[in-house]
């Protein structure tokens, strides 16, 4: 709980951000939302306007600090692929609800060689001379 009275009114007006950030948020959810759609819709000649909300929702909110400005330059991104693909005619539709991705590839495994760690300092250098310089090195 708030021990001073600045405290207690920064929570007040946290309260009343929180509000207004939770409505613009939504907006944009909104506008993005009614983009998809009409991307995924045959026929809809309004695409572009859609596209051109959504972006500047996404804008306004960046610029109030509502949201990161590298959340909102990765969702522009996102509706401008997405335009592009509605209007070349390419739109591809996002898998059913219960599919999964399945990685196409995967990674090779390690090999021992390429698990073991550089040796550095001291222990790189005694690797590098030869036996019996060390061995003639440790006896005296």
């Amino acid at each position: 709980m708030a021990n001073t009275s600045a405290a207690k009114k920064a929570m007040r007006a946290d309260v009343g951000r929180t509000l207004r950030n939770r409505s613009a948020k939504s907006a944009v959810k909104t506008r993005i939302v009614r983009f998809r759609r009409a991307t995924t819709t045959p026929g809809a000649e309004q695409v572009g306007e859609l596209a051109v909300a959504a972006i500047s929702s996404l804008d306004r909110a960046a610029s109030k600090g509502i949201l990161h400005s590298n959340n909102v330059a990765r969702r522009k991104s996102r509706l401008q692929k997405r335009l592009n693909a509605a209007l070349a005619g390419t739109i591809t539709l996002e898998p059913a609800k219960g599919t999964r991705k399945a990685a196409t590839e995967k990674a090779p495994k390690a090999t021992k060689a390429a698990a073991k760690p550089a040796k550095t300092g001291k222990a790189a250098a005694a690797a590098k001379k030869p036996a019996a310089k060390r061995a003639a090195k440790e006896s005296s």
